[in-house]
């Protein structure tokens, strides 16, 4: 995976794609048995940036009526209008619907009771299934209403629409809806049916932009809009997604970013230093030693542009080894794989892996470490069973080997296999009883067990084993982030803050820590000054860290400041190091996008922070 120490943030979003570097997302969520959130809490979604696309307010509030089902199956709390197939007698209330006195009121009421007469026996038509029946019913409705009966005539032209759409006329629902709606703007049936007309003329912007609104004026509280929200902005985000990454260009991730991600193996021979007997001549002479002469290798080339931190040349000097067929071809091109997958070029990279994994006679760990980077490419590709063929093959090509354990343990969690996880992490444990990292994240995974299955006494042991690895193992920064989410969980914020401190204190150069804590101070004291503080002192830090301007454009959502908020997602768009997280920051955006036109249209907004 491309993340740096792989799927920690894929380990607490389950199948969300990871976001930034260090530790992933998650811990955010209020726990067990708390009550609904307040509105800065929206803002905590981001933490655990889950693949539903529809923005945090949709997620916050699918998660609060989850909570305040108490556990029911489905969301008991949500309201559900059927499908909205009928037709009705009276629109919402809107202006210009009473009736005026004055001369001419009789002959009035007269015309509105004919076409209300046309309209019920339009109803009958369609209850009965006679649609085009209905239809003239209903036009005859229309015709007959005074002009000035804004709230009547727009109920007229729903049930039309109403009928159309029972035969499928697309485009003559859209216009009807469109004329109900602009006699009642808040119409929530005239612009929920023009939603769907929209979606079925695959227009996506306008269907999003209608359901959006709905969802406003009902106050997300209904399941069907809000599905039909999710599906829209997927839609759109995977659309948007597929042809910006493929023009997009390749960008390499911070120095942090790329460090961190290569200290998640031990056994990976491409990531260690430079032997002796490897060192350049100008190496050599610098250090005294006038020994023989090495051949030009431009693997060997490329591994002390490594050491010096200057990524940018490493492909090149690769391909050089490759194109010369050197003595180094395999280690080449394992190494131009990874740095592929690091600037999030999957497709560049897969041959690379393939042709070391099937070169037999190439090192059993070179294939192995190819096997579990195109394992964990597999997984960020939502390609599951692929992803478990790499990893077991990777176990019984080199059983000894505790990075394979290590990140299959990290896949089995994501899958939601996580006795299997655990067993993996012990066995990486055995194997290297110096893994920190591994310890940390056994106890992670044993603690989200015991917390989904609401298990107090075995939370208590989770958070006991957590704190005898911070223990035994004080300056492993993971081990206290990873706590600290756990804390978070538990509402025991004061600690929570400390353990990031321990993380800013040991990797002062880890953005996402302070994205974390910056998280933190909104959860725990409302402070969004202060939150907003450490986001920006994450940027500051590393201006690669897309999960920090994922985060900072979700809170500027719920502040209600759109253009900044479509700004910072666009930025991370820009970053984003695989095709479906940048796929998911498009749901973001495009959310945003959606609540700006919805704004401008209806004078409709969400609540803010």
């Amino acid at each position: 995976m491309a993340a740096s120490k792989p799927v920690e943030a894929a380990v607490v979003a389950a199948a969300a794609p990871s976001s930034g570097s260090g530790m992933g997302g998650g811990g955010a969520t209020a726990g067990p048995g708390t009550g609904g959130l307040p509105r800065w809490q929206l803002a905590l979604a981001v933490g655990a940036p889950l693949l539903l696309g529809a923005g945090a307010m949709y997620l916050w509030s699918r998660q609060r009526r989850r909570r305040e089902a108490g556990g029911r199956g489905d969301a008991g709390g949500l309201k559900r209008n059927s499908e909205r197939k009928t037709p009705e007698g009276r629109a919402s209330p809107a202006p210009g619907s009473g009736h005026p006195d004055g001369p001419g009121a009789h002959l009035e009421m007269n015309s509105l009771d004919r076409a209300q007469a046309a309209k019920n026996k339009g109803n009958k038509y369609f209850k009965a299934g006679k649609y085009e029946q209905a239809i003239q019913c209903y036009t005859e409705a229309i015709s007959l209403c005074p002009i000035e009966k804004n709230a009547d005539l727009s109920t007229f032209y729903q049930n039309r629409a109403a009928a159309f759409e029972q035969l499928q006329k697309w485009k003559e629902v859209a216009q009807d809806c469109t004329k109900a709606v602009e006699l009642n703007p808040k119409y929530v049936k005239a612009l929920f049916r023009r939603a769907k007309a929209h979606e079925k003329l695959d227009n996506k912007k306008e269907c999003l932009e209608d359901v959006t609104a709905v969802c406003i004026l009902e106050g997300f509280q209904n399941q069907q809009s809000m599905l039909l929200a999710d599906k829209v902005l997927k839609l759109l985000g995977k659309e948007k997604a597929k042809e910006k990454y493929k023009n997009r260009e390749p960008l390499m991730p911070s120095p942090q970013f790329i460090k961190s991600y290569f200290s998640s193996f031990t056994d990976d021979i491409i990531s260690q230093p430079m032997l002796k007997g490897e060192k350049s001549d100008e190496d050599k002479d610098k250090e005294g030693e006038a020994s023989e002469v090495k051949e030009n290798s431009g693997y060997l080339r490329a591994k002390q542009y490594m050491e010096e931190e200057n990524y940018d040349k490493i492909i090149s000097e690769c391909s050089k080894e490759i194109d010369a067929q050197g003595k180094y071809m395999a280690e080449a091109l394992l190494l131009r794989a990874t740095f592929y997958l690091l600037i999030g070029n999957a497709t560049a990279a897969k041959p690379d892996l393939d042709k070391v994994i099937s070169l037999k006679e190439a090192n059993v760990k070179l294939r192995a470490n190819a096997l579990i980077k195109r394992g964990s490419m597999y997984m960020q590709q939502q390609q599951p069973l692929l992803s478990t063929q790499d990893f077991n093959m990777a176990a019984d090509i080199d059983p000894q080997n505790a990075d394979v354990y290590h990140h299959r343990g990290q896949l089995k969690i994501l899958l939601d296999q996580v006795e299997e996880a655990v067993a993996d992490f012990d066995e990486c444990i055995r194997l290297r009883p110096e893994s920190a990292l591994a310890q940390a994240q056994k106890c992670f995974a044993l603690y989200r067990q015991a917390y989904t299955g609401n298990n107090s006494s075995q939370i208590q042991a989770a958070m006991k084993g957590f704190e005898e690895v911070i223990k035994k193992f004080p300056r492993c920064a993971e081990g206290y982030a990873l706590y600290a989410q756990a804390l978070t969980d538990q509402q025991q914020f004061g600690k929570a803050d400390d353990m990031y401190d321990k993380c800013i204190d040991l990797e002062p150069d880890n953005a996402t820590t302070y994205v974390h804590k910056g998280l933190l101070q909104l959860q725990w004291k409302q402070d969004l000054d202060r939150g907003l503080e450490l986001i920006s002192k994450a940027i500051e830090i590393d201006n690669k860290c897309d999960f920090a301007y994922e985060t900072m454009g979700t809170i500027e959502v719920q502040r209600g400041n759109m253009e900044k908020a479509i700004d910072m997602f666009n930025k991370a768009i820009n970053l984003a190091k695989s095709e479906m997280e940048m796929a998911h920051l498009y749901s973001l955006c495009d959310a945003a996008h959606a609540q700006t036109e919805v704004a401008k249209k209806y004078g409709l907004k969400p609540p803010t922070l």
